[in-house]
C-alpha cells in the first residue's frame, strides 16, 4: 500500500465524526428501463444509430422468423433445418443462422465426427423471442383471409384504368 492509501484509510478509521459512507440504499432508484415499444413511440429506436434496430431486423428478417419457428422446441441439423424452412439456399441459411448465434439466439454444436455433424438449438434467450414471433405468426396465419381481402382492394384501387381502345 502506498504512503497516500495508507494516509487516507488511517484517517478513515481514526475520525469518529466522518461521514459514514454511502450505501446502495442510500442511492437514489434507478429509473425503470423504457420498453422497446416506448422508445420506437417517443422516436429513440428510430434513430440510425440505435443498436436494436439491427437485432430487430435479425429477429424479424424473412429467414431469421422461419428459423427461430422452426427451431422453438427442438433442435436440428443444418439438412433438416434447410428441409424444414423451405425455399432458403445454403448461403442464406448459413448466414442467417451465424447472425441468430452471434445475437445470442441460437447455439450450434459441433461434433468432431466424419462427416461433419452440427445442430443447432434455441438458446434461452431464443426460445424467449421464438415464442413472440411465433404468437406474430399465429396472428398473421389467423387473419390472412382479411390480409388478403385488403391487399386485393387495394391492389384493384391502385391498377390503372385500362386503356380505351381506340375505333
Amino acid at each position: 500500500m502506498d504512503a497516500f492509501a495508507s494516509d487516507a484509510l488511517s484517517h478513515a478509521v481514526a475520525d469518529p465524526v466522518a461521514e459514514p459512507a454511502a450505501t446502495a440504499a442510500d442511492a437514489p432508484a434507478a429509473a425503470p428501463v423504457p420498453s422497446i415499444a416506448e422508445l420506437m413511440r417517443r422516436g429513440e429506436m428510430l434513430t440510425p444509430d440505435c443498436p436494436s434496430r439491427d437485432i430487430l431486423q435479425h429477429v424479424t428478417s424473412r429467414w431469421g422468423v422461419l428459423i427461430l419457428v422452426a427451431l422453438h422446441d427442438r433442435t436440428l441439423r443444418f439438412s433438416e433445418l434447410r428441409r424444414t424452412v423451405g425455399g432458403v439456399s445454403e448461403r442464406m441459411l448459413a448466414q442467417t443462422l451465424q447472425t441468430l448465434e452471434r445475437d445470442g439466439f441460437v447455439a450450434r454444436k459441433a461434433y468432431a465426427v466424419v462427416p461433419p455433424h452440427v445442430e443447432y438449438s434455441l438458446t434461452p434467450m431464443g426460445r424467449e423471442v421464438s415464442g413472440h414471433v411465433q404468437a406474430l405468426a399465429d396472428w398473421i396465419g389467423g387473419n390472412l383471409p382479411g390480409i388478403l381481402a385488403a391487399r386485393d382492394r387495394s391492389d384493384a384501387v391502385a391498377a390503372p384504368a385500362a386503356p380505351r381502345a381506340v375505333r
